[in-house]
C-alpha cells in the first residue's frame, strides 16, 4: 500500500476529478491521466507529492471494500432527500462518543505501553477491539486527530500521541465507561491474568476481570 499524506483528509474523487458514481473503468482511465500529469518525469507538470494523493485515490476508489467504507465516510448517497435530525437518540449519541473516545485512547494507550517498538494498530486491529459500527469510529478518529490526541504512522496505523497519554492520565476514565466499548475477544485470556499477580488492582479492573481492588 502506498503511504499515505498522514492527518489530512482528502476527497479521492475530487483527487482523480471524478463523480462519486464512477464506474472501474473511469477510474482507471482518470488515474492514467493524472499519473501522466505528475510524474515527477514530466519536466512541466510532475509533483511527487500530488501524484501520491492520486495513487492513494486510485488504491481506494479501485478497491470494493476500500470503497465502501471511504463512501460511508463521505456519506455518497446517503442525502437523496432532505436531511434528517436524528432527534431524541442524538443525545444519547453525545454520552457514547465520549465513552468511544475513551476506550479508543486506552487501547492505544495499552499498545504505546506494552509494545514501545510497534505502538502503532492498524484501522482493522481498531475495528477487531472495539464494539463500534464504521459510522462512529471514523467521526470518533476524525475527533481524535484534530485535537492531537491520536496520530498516524506512515502506513496509515494509528497511535496514542503524548497529547493523548496527557489527556487519558488526567482524565482516567472508569472501567465501567471503557469496557462497555471492549470486545470480548480483544481482552487478555484468564491464563494471562492469573500470571501477573501483581498488576495493579486499576489495570486488573480495566481488563474486566476483577470487580474490586486487589488487597495487599
Amino acid at each position: 500500500m502506498s503511504s499515505q499524506v498522514t492527518g489530512r483528509f482528502q476527497d479521492h474523487y475530487d483527487v482523480l476529478g471524478i463523480a462519486p458514481g464512477s464506474d472501474s473503468d473511469a477510474i482507471q482511465a482518470a488515474y492514467t491521466v493524472q499519473v501522466e500529469k505528475y510524474h515527477p518525469s514530466n519536466m512541466n507538470t510532475g509533483d511527487p507529492e500530488r501524484l501520491e494523493s492520486v495513487n492513494l485515490a486510485f488504491e481506494v476508489l479501485s478497491d470494493p471494500v476500500l470503497r465502501k467504507t471511504f463512501d460511508q465516510l463521505k456519506g455518497v448517497d446517503k442525502e437523496k432527500g432532505d436531511p434528517k435530525f436524528t432527534g431524541a437518540k442524538f443525545f444519547d449519541l453525545l454520552g457514547r462518543q465520549i465513552g468511544l473516545r475513551s476506550a479508543l485512547l486506552c487501547i492505544l494507550y495499552d499498545r504505546r505501553r506494552a509494545s514501545p517498538f510497534k505502538p502503532s494498530l492498524s484501522m482493522r486491529n481498531v475495528e477487531s477491539m472495539i464494539a463500534a459500527t464504521t459510522e462512529e469510529l471514523n467521526f470518533t478518529l476524525w475527533y481524535l486527530k484534530h485535537r492531537g490526541l491520536v496520530v498516524s504512522d506512515d502506513k496509515s496505523a494509528l497511535q496514542i500521541s503524548v497529547d493523548g497519554l496527557d489527556y487519558l492520565e488526567k482524565e482516567r476514565p472508569t472501567a465501567e465507561v471503557v469496557m462497555t466499548f471492549i470486545k470480548p475477544s480483544a481482552l487478555a485470556g484468564e491464563e494471562t491474568q492469573a500470571a501477573a499477580p501483581a498488576k495493579s488492582s486499576f489495570t486488573a479492573r480495566m481488563s474486566g476481570f476483577l470487580k474490586t481492588p486487589a488487597t495487599e
